[in-house]
């Protein structure tokens, strides 16, 4: 009798295969089971929900192979322009990719004109969710397509310049069920505008109206909005006190507000503002109150349930931290950057009674020893993210109490706390949990520190090392072998780096940001092992690295084409290499091209012709603008591509 194995997929139902599927995270890991089978594959196709779109000639073919899409994300999708809206709705059945979608990404879309726009609006009628951030075309036209989407609850328009009152009146009107709104730096809308938004969409939640020339005349329209729950007004010049006072019996359901950097706003408006809002989660004052007033520390003694206060650049008392720390014990966040008056006993009294601390800001807080950091260590051992920038008097003490009692460490900002060495690095290690550590300046330390970091830390994601002398190629070499993870990276000025330490990094295969500026003894044989291995990065800073030549800039154009932004200036790049580099690299958007002396004219004529059609951003030598062609520039400016001169 003979008995045959059974294929383990024919097992396998298709329910309990979207169930292993749905368990995968990391796109790495659903990246590795599209590819293991035929059946794999439809299975991801089918429950795929997100799709980010790097290359606009695959969005056909990846909109016929997804389509149960809620999200579509074309922000870092260069070319996307009217036309090709109209090839997309022709040659793919809309009815099926654009029957779900719900949340649409357009920011920097500057090709995407009004056309296109409302080609789009009229294929997705299901539409929640828009951003267009950032689209320099975008204008009252642009604005009235995206009124087509009767149902659109969040939108984003953030630096859209070409956005009037005229505009935000046809959003308004064909979008009454908003609840998201953002209009940071939308320039020419003013108060009017606002008061017609405040009149029509009475279901705001989120409001940002930061930068905006508004005066206080649009906050009395603003407290009429019934549900409105955060408000961000960053950069207001033009609000002060009186407007906040309209706030304190309006908004009614108020949680969260963000008045840093209005000039005219003081303490007497934020109090009145407490006094009509006492259940306020989140205040955001960085830059604003230069010092605080009686009535302001008594009206803060309400705020039983506050668990977030920025007060950056105030001048800080006792009292405040006696008020904080006695009635705000629901607190999980403060921002001290800059503040003057804060010494180790006011930061004792404030961690004794606010336990449940989880983020602090330090930063420029130059009165601040051990001590403090001893405290902060031992009384809030829920803490995730300290930032002591600047912080001169800190030593390797300070990293051993927080290496002692913040196992749930992970963001950690040292930069130019040259106190720091390396004994204190091996204190530290013992935060394992670490995943952003910025020793940026701190001069002290070595190969041998940044050793133990990656002995221990293997979660890492960044790590600032600028300026930091003593590592050399052996600290890469442990990193390398250590931290796996690795996104994003900062050796700019490590001087002792060479080629060897370059290799090493080629083995970090998830870095996608990295900065090596002024490493002087790279050349082009390291750059080549860097790239034939890192093939996602994404952000690259090559300026003044003098001695990489053609060889390392040719492999830089063959492998690297998911880079988005580079920085070429002061190399020592030829004609025939940029060409090869602007024209390869399809995905660049933002390129710094400054000094390049082996450079001609015509090669930075021909390096722009290659890439006008999706570059964004552009530094160049200012000189250039009366050297280069006309009909280069004509485009540049047409596609939107944003010149700047040095």
């Amino acid at each position: 009798m003979s008995t045959q194995s059974t294929p383990i997929l024919s097992v396998l139902t298709e329910d309990l295969l979207i169930r292993v599927n749905e368990k995968l995270v990391e796109d790495s890991d659903r990246k590795i089971w599209r590819l293991i089978c035929k059946e794999f594959h439809r299975v991801d196709s089918i429950t795929r929900k997100t799709l980010r779109v790097l290359h606009v000639e695959f969005l056909p073919t990846l909109l016929k192979n997804y389509t149960n899409l809620h999200t579509l994300d074309l922000s870092v999708c260069p070319c996307i322009e009217d036309g090709t809206i109209t090839l997309l709705l022709h040659r793919v059945d809309h009815s099926m990719w654009a029957r779900n979608l719900k949340f649409l990404n357009l920011r920097r879309a500057n090709g995407l004109k009004f056309a296109g726009l409302e080609m789009l609006v009229g294929a997705c009628k299901g539409l929640e969710s828009v951003d267009v951030s950032y689209c320099r075309g975008f204008g009252d036209r642009e604005a009235a397509a995206i009124s087509g989407c009767g149902g659109l609850k969040e939108l984003s328009m953030d630096k859209c310049l070409g956005v009037s009152d005229v505009g935000l009146a046809k959003i308004v009107v064909g979008c009454g069920r908003l609840v998201r709104l953002s209009l940071k730096w939308c320039m020419e809308i003013s108060d009017l505008g606002v008061e017609l938004l405040c009149k029509k969409c009475l279901e705001l939640k989120f409001l940002d109206v930061s930068y905006l020339k508004v005066t206080s005349d649009s906050l009395r329209s603003i407290a009429a909005l019934p549900k409105l729950e955060d408000l961000a007004m960053v950069g207001c010049p033009l609000v002060n006190d009186v407007g906040l006072q309209f706030l304190e019996n309006g908004c009614p359901l108020l949680q969260k507000i963000d008045v840093s950097r209005c000039d005219c706003v003081s303490s007497y408006g934020l109090s009145a503002l407490i006094r009509g809002h006492n259940g306020l989660l989140q205040i955001d004052a960085g830059y604003t109150i230069s010092e605080f007033s009686a009535n302001f520390v008594e009206c803060m003694q309400e705020l039983k349930n506050l668990n977030a206060i920025i007060i950056d650049g105030a001048r800080v008392s006792d009292t405040v931290f006696q008020t904080i720390s006695n009635n705000c014990r629901s607190l999980i966040e403060i921002g001290l950057s800059k503040c003057t008056g804060v010494t180790n006993m006011r930061i004792m009294q404030l961690v004794s009674g606010c336990v449940n601390l989880k983020t602090i800001n330090l930063t420029c807080c130059r009165s601040i020893t051990d001590a403090a950091i001893s405290a902060i260590a031992d009384s809030c051992r829920n803490l995730l993210c300290l930032k002591l920038e600047s912080c001169n008097m800190i030593t390797e003490k300070s990293l051993e109490q927080l290496g002692s009692h913040c196992a749930l460490l992970e963001d950690l900002d040292l930069t130019d706390c040259f106190g720091i060495n390396d004994r204190g690095l091996e204190r530290l290690s013992r935060c394992s949990r670490l995943l952003c550590l910025k020793l940026g300046l701190c001069t002290n330390i070595s190969d041998t520190g940044l050793f133990y970091i990656a002995s221990n830390c293997s979660q890492l994601h960044e790590l600032d090392l600028y300026r930091c002398m003593g590592i050399g190629d052996d600290g890469l070499a442990a990193l390398s072998s250590g931290c796996k993870k690795l996104r994003k990276l900062n050796l700019s000025y490590c001087i002792e780096v060479t080629d060897k330490g370059m290799e090493s990094l080629g083995y970090l295969e998830e870095l996608s940001d990295l900065e090596l500026r002024a490493l002087d003894k790279i050349t082009g044989v390291g750059l080549t092992a860097l790239v034939t291995r890192c093939k996602r990065l994404t952000y690259l800073d090559l300026k003044h690295c003098k001695k990489v030549d053609d060889t390392g800039f040719w492999a830089l154009a063959y492998y690297s084409r998911n880079l988005r932004q580079i920085n070429l200036s002061y190399c020592s790049i030829t004609d025939m290499a940029l060409c090869m580099v602007m024209g390869n690299l399809t995905r660049l958007q933002d390129a710094d091209l400054v000094h390049l002396r082996n450079v001609t004219v015509e090669g930075f004529d021909l390096a722009l012709r290659a890439c006008c059609v999706r570059i964004k951003k552009v530094k160049l030598v200012a000189a250039l603008g009366f050297l280069l062609s006309s009909e280069v520039l004509g485009i540049l400016h047409a596609r939107g591509c944003r010149i700047r001169w040095d």
